[in-house]
This record gives structure tokens, C-alpha cells and sequence, in this order.
């Protein structure tokens, strides 16, 4: 196996995306773009009931309406309903108006059942079953030592109970795919983060053989972890095709991606650190209730999407006692969220330390450093503090003078990153032109340009002279982009690939070191034949376990509750990083995910009705151009722990910064997120707290 060389010359140093003329001329073709000949429009009809028993579904009248080809059921005609906006059926027709006619045709009888959409509700002895369980599921616990004792022993504790709400995912490009079903073959456009297991989804959907579908994702626009299946919409859409004998599109709307792609878990987390005099942790207690969600098909209550988070999180307590829970609402499934389960985890364990950091009388970042045992983010927190000015911004909590008050605050974050298994291609021409395949995707993160940097590097070119196929199942095989594996899994693969097609080119034609400036004319002597090569992914090339933590500072105005994020530095450790460029804008698009969780987005359920209030970007805030503070990334290049993704730690640590920052300004904790102004003048006293819908 080759290492990466030491020193590198084009891994590590900034490359433009390859990718950046397409998107910005509007060339690039992303799922909803595809228009196969002779396609029709898909639509899916939702469950107007939050709980209902269906009994019958007549799909006659709208099979007869003028431009109908098809009418599907999702299921059977008889079936429990367990959410607002469960998937019933679907139609294809030539014009969106003619589904939207045809989708009102479709009879229903139902009966409607008792329903429940908030967890205090849900947890209620009296509460309607969501399932045929009860709605909270027997704890997963894990404990060590002697809590009670020590918490007893402790010199300062300090215990609350910290609420984090159901983020939905709200990627720019909805779930959907353009489906082509025709002689027992079918290819999808799928706006997917895995077009393999988006592929093996449809062959066990449409009973077919992996050999007969092709999945394809040439671009998507965003997907932070809920895009790796085929889901109901796709096997609706393909189900839809097959009937019609048509290609069909079928992409959820705004409602539907709130409704049904799946969300980032809520957490009710009731924490109780305890520490020594010194400073050393010495106990913890959790007890955590998460929504994890409710599909058709779900039966009891447990923990999945994230619903079990990784509170105490980072720092070792020697005593603890941590309870998880799972609740079942009737509000539609959860998935893997950016970090699943770390970010509430941070924030709710972030604040904690805070508010034990000022119990002891101590600088929340000499308390972390105190009891953060890991190396590297003992670094981070160092240079972090130097860049942020730490020692002279960090103040007593509320001594802030006027109206407007000034704070800051710290957190960190810890994930794996690590990756396996992808496979590629290389394959040089007579005339130097080099193309690389795999079928790993680009969720807009910049895989394709890492990938003609990995192999720039090795032939001694640049990245733009790489020519680069990725996103489809006819290529090499490469696993879903999630867990931040995609750099990890995918760049090995390539660098293998490109050693063995450069070994076989120096061979081939007896040119010792056929990099370079030696390249051109070391690949006319193929002849007229090209040279290719497989490789794999391989052991020692990649690593795991990557990081980072986050100064913030803000300014709240106690008269409006308004709350100004001024400043956040994020020091983030990432492995040998391939294309700083890429790195720095991973971060930033993390960090404002993370500005949105703290200050702005929420699900909201109407408990009298069980719909979805906030339906849309006007409703359903996220941080946008105008909420972008100055933030300042430091990137920590370890080269000699190979490459190692960055997507994930880059959201966890915002949330818990910014939330301390806050208290430290305005003197008070505000122990739920988001933090909206509301929120901050009821915790002055200014205004009473408001009531949920």
C-alpha cells in the first residue's frame, strides 16, 4: 500500500470546486431537473387525520379523471393511521393540476382515533396510545459507581432540566425521485446521500433484481441525513411508473418534507452534575426523554433517530446514571439528523458545566480544561482562546453594563469520522486525459473535486485535469454519505486506484517516474488502447475521532430579547485535510446549521389538531444571510492520522456556545432551545412565559 506523500503537493492546498460552473450557470441537472421523454407528474395524497383507522380507499374516480395514468395505493386499503400526513396513495398525470383534481377524487372512509403531539402529553398516564405499546418505552440505562454517594460528597451540584425541540431537516431540495420504470428494468434520479441503498430499497420495494435498477445522483441540494432510502414517495413513484408505463416524478412538497421525510429528535434532558473543591467531576445524573418518532409501519415505542443522546457528554464523570426514554407521539418518523444525538447532548451538558463553573466560582474554560482529557481539544480549546480573547471577554454572568448586554461562552464536540469499504476506477488515455469513477455521491459538499484532488496528487497533475464520475450505481460501489465517512471512505479508494493504474502505466511503457512534467509524453505510448485499474479502500489511510469546539460571543438587547451572535471562532481537528477551501465552508455551513437549532427552529404541533403549524420558511425559521455572524474557522492538520470527515463536529458544539454566551450575558440560563426573544424576557421577568399551542 502506498502512503500519502510527505510533503503533499496539491493535497491540502485550495482548490475551487469543480462542480461551481454547473451551479452557478444552472447546468447542473439535480433530480427535479430530469425530464425523461414522455414523464408524468407524481402526487401523493396524505392522511388528513393525525390517528385514524382506514377502512377503505376508492382510487376509481380518480383513476377515470381527464390526464390520470395511474393510481396506487401506498399499502393496503385497510390500515391503521398513525400521523398527519401518512402516505395513503398516489397518482400520475400529465399536469400537476390534473393530479391535484385526482388526488381530491380519491374516497376515504376512516374513523377518526384520539391522538397526542407533545411529549408532556404523551407521557401522561391518560394519554391516547400512539402504538400498540405503551407511548414511553422501558429505559436504556448505564450506570457505574456509587452516585448517591458521591453526589453527596460533592462540593458544589447542580441539577436542571434542559429541552431541545424536533429540528426538521428542511434540505433546499426536497425527497424525491424521477423514476423510469420499463421491461422489469427501472432507473431512478434520486435526490439521495446514498444511491446504493437507495437502489437495494427499490429492488426489495419492486421485488427486482439489484442487476435490473440503476440509481443516479449527479447533484443534489442538501441532505443532512435522511436521504438514504428509496422511502414511500420513491416506491410510490416507481409503483406509479410501472402502472403507467411512463417515467414519473414525484417530489415531496414543503408540507410533505415537514410531515414525513423525518426530523431530528426532541430531548427532555434533567441533568445533575456534581463536583470536588478542585473542580473534578465526580457525578452525574440523566434522565432523558426523546421522541423517536412514528412511521406506518412502527408498533412500540424505543429509541430510534437519535431519540438516546450522549448526555454527560465529552468529560468522564467516575459515578453516573444515565436513563433513556423513548416517546411515541403521532407525529410523523424521525431520522439521523447532522450528529445524531450530539447536539443536544452538548447543549444540554455544555450548559450544565457552565452553571457548575460558576457554582465553584470558576472560568468555564479553565473547569473544561480541567476535565476534558482529550489532548487535542485541550489544544483546540487553547488556541481557540487565544484567537477568541477569552481572558478578557469572559466576565461574571449579567455584569454586562446597559441595555444591550455583551456575552461569551464555549463548548466542544467529539465524533468518529471515519469510513470504509468504497471501491473506484482510474483510467488513463493515450492523450493524458485521466477519468476517475466511483459511485460515491456529492451531497454539495465537494466529493467530486476531492476526489480529482486525490488524484491530481498522485499522477502529478492538476484537479481540473481530472475528469471525474460519481453518483451512479454502474460505477464502482462506494457507501451512503453519512456519519462524515464519505472523505474517509472514498479518498483511499481513489489514491489506490491511481497507484495501481500509474504502476501499470510505468510498466507498460518503461518510463521509471511517469509523473509530472514527464506525463504527456509517457501516455502516448499506450498506443490507442486506455489503462485502467481498480482499487479499493485501505487500512491505515483514514482515521477516526474528529472534533472541535466553539467561542461565541453575543449581544442581547433586555428590552426587545433580541439576540446578536457578533463572533464565533470554531477550532476544528480534521485529519490530513484535502481541500482546506472545502474544509472552511464545511465548518461554516455547520455552524450556521447550529445557529438555527439555537435561536430559531422548532416544530410546531397544534395539540388540538395534530397538524403541522409552521409549514414553511416563513414559519419555520432558519438561519439565513442576514443571521451570519463573523466566524472565524482555525483548521488543526494532523496529517499523520490520514483523512477523516469534517461534516458532523461541525454542528454539535454551536448550540451549547451560543446558549452560554447568552447566560452570560443577560445573568440568567434560559434552559430551552430555541432561544428566541420571547423566551429571554420571560427569563428577565419582563413578560410571562408563553404558553405551547
Amino acid at each position: 500500500m502506498a502512503a500519502w506523500p510527505n510533503p503533499t503537493q496539491v493535497m491540502g492546498k485550495p482548490a475551487t470546486r469543480l462542480d461551481g460552473p454547473a451551479k452557478v450557470t444552472g447546468s447542473a441537472k439535480y433530480s427535479y431537473d430530469v425530464q425523461p421523454d414522455g414523464w408524468l407528474f407524481g402526487m401523493i395524497l396524505c392522511s388528513k387525520w393525525p390517528a385514524a383507522t382506514i377502512t377503505k380507499i376508492d382510487l376509481t374516480k380518480a383513476q377515470g379523471m381527464p390526464g390520470v395514468k395511474a393510481a396506487v395505493l401506498a399499502g393496503g386499503e385497510q390500515r391503521t393511521v398513525r400521523f398527519y400526513g401518512q402516505e395513503l396513495a398516489a397518482v400520475a398525470a400529465t399536469t400537476k393540476q390534473q393530479c391535484l383534481d385526482a388526488i381530491r377524487a380519491i374516497e376515504i372512509t376512516a374513523t377518526p382515533l384520539p391522538f397526542v403531539v407533545k411529549e408532556d402529553d404523551a407521557m401522561k398516564p391518560d394519554a391516547p396510545l400512539v402504538a400498540d405499546g405503551p407511548n414511553v418505552s422501558d429505559p436504556s440505562v448505564k450506570a457505574e459507581g456509587q452516585v448517591d454517594a458521591a453526589m453527596a460528597a460533592a462540593a458544589a451540584v447542580c441539577e436542571g432540566e434542559l429541552r431541545t425541540p424536533v429540528q426538521l431537516h428542511h434540505a433546499l431540495e426536497t425527497h424525491g425521485s424521477t423514476v423510469s420504470y420499463k421491461d422489469n428494468h427501472l432507473t431512478a434520479w434520486t435526490s439521495t446521500q446514498g444511491v446504493f441503498s437507495v437502489r437495494d430499497a427499490f429492488a426489495g420495494a419492486m421485488q427486482m433484481p439489484q442487476s435490473n435498477i440503476e440509481v443516479i445522483c449527479d447533484y443534489m441540494g442538501g441532505g443532512f441525513g435522511a436521504k438514504f432510502g428509496a422511502g414511500v414517495h420513491g416506491g410510490l413513484a416507481a409503483k406509479l411508473s410501472q402502472a403507467a408505463g411512463a417515467p414519473v416524478k414525484v417530489m415531496l412538497t414543503r408540507l410533505q418534507e415537514g410531515l414525513s421525510a423525518g426530523n431530528r429528535p426532541s430531548s427532555i434532558q434533567k441533568i445533575k452534575f456534581g463536583a470536588d473543591k478542585d473542580g473534578k467531576l465526580v457525578a452525574a445524573t440523566v434522565e432523558n426523554h426523546g421522541s423517536p418518532g412514528i412511521s406506518g409501519s412502527r408498533k412500540t415505542a424505543g429509541g430510534g433517530g437519535g431519540a438516546n443522546i450522549a448526555t454527560p457528554y465529552l468529560y468522564h464523570f467516575p459515578n453516573i446514571n444515565v436513563q433513556q426514554y423513548g416517546v411515541l407521539m403521532n407525529t410523523g418518523p424521525a431520522s439521523a439528523f447532522r450528529a445524531p444525538g450530539h447536539p443536544p447532548a452538548s447543549f444540554g451538558t455544555e450548559s450544565m458545566m457552565d452553571e457548575l463553573a460558576v457554582k465553584l466560582g470558576m472560568d468555564p474554560l479553565q473547569f473544561r480544561l480541567l476535565n476534558d482529557d482529550n489532548p487535542v481539544r485541550q489544544r483546540e480549546y487553547k488556541e481557540g482562546a487565544e484567537r477568541f480573547g477569552w481572558a478578557t471577554k469572559y466576565q461574571k454572568p449579567g455584569s454586562s453594563p446597559g441595555p444591550v448586554k455583551t456575552g461569551v461562552g464555549c463548548a466542544g464536540g467529539g465524533w468518529g469520522g471515519g469510513g470504509k469499504g468504497s471501491e473506484a476506477e482510474a483510467q488513463i488515455n493515450p492523450d493524458g486525459t485521466v477519468e476517475v469513477r466511483c459511485g460515491t455521491q456529492d451531497l454539495g459538499t465537494g466529493s467530486r473535486t476531492l476526489v480529482a484532488i486525490v488524484a491530481a496528487e498522485a499522477f502529478g497533475l492538476k484537479p481540473e485535469q481530472i475528469k471525474v464520475k460519481i453518483g451512479d450505481t454502474n460505477l464502482p460501489f462506494s457507501g451512503g454519505s453519512g456519519g462524515s465517512s464519505t472523505s474517509a471512505s472514498v479518498s483511499p479508494a481513489i489514491w489506490d486506484a491511481c497507484q495501481n493504474a500509474l504502476a501499470a502505466l510505468q510498466q507498460q511503457t518503461g518510463v521509471p517516474d511517469a509523473r509530472g512534467a514527464n506525463w504527456f509524453d509517457t501516455c502516448k505510448k499506450l498506443g490507442i488502447n486506455p489503462l485502467s485499474a481498480r482499487g479499493k479502500w485501505q487500512e491505515g489511510l483514514s482515521g477516526s475521532g474528529a472534533g472541535g469546539v466553539n467561542f461565541a460571543e453575543v449581544e442581547v438587547d433586555t428590552e426587545t430579547g433580541f439576540i446578536r451572535i457578533k463572533k464565533i471562532v470554531a477550532v476544528h481537528d480534521c485529519g490530513l485535510i484535502v481541500n482546506p477551501l472545502t474544509t472552511r465552508s464545511q465548518i461554516n455551513g455547520g455552524v450556521l446549521c447550529g445557529i438555527g437549532y439555537a435561536l430559531y427552529e422548532e416544530r410546531i404541533m397544534d395539540r388540538q389538531t395534530g397538524v403541522l403549524l409552521n409549514t414553511s420558511f416563513d414559519s419555520y425559521k432558519i438561519a439565513n444571510i442576514a443571521d451570519c455572524p463573523d466566524i472565524d474557522v482555525i483548521l488543526i492538520d494532523l496529517p499523520e492520522r490520514g483523512v477523516i470527515g469534517i461534516g458532523e463536529p461541525a454542528v454539535i458544539p454551536p448550540a451549547g456556545a451560543i446558549a452560554n454566551a447568552v447566560a452570560n450575558a443577560i445573568g440568567v440560563r434560559i434552559h430551552s432551545l430555541p432561544i428566541t426573544p420571547a423566551k429571554v424576557l420571560a427569563a428577565l421577568g419582563k413578560v410571562p412565559n408563553m404558553p405551547s399551542v
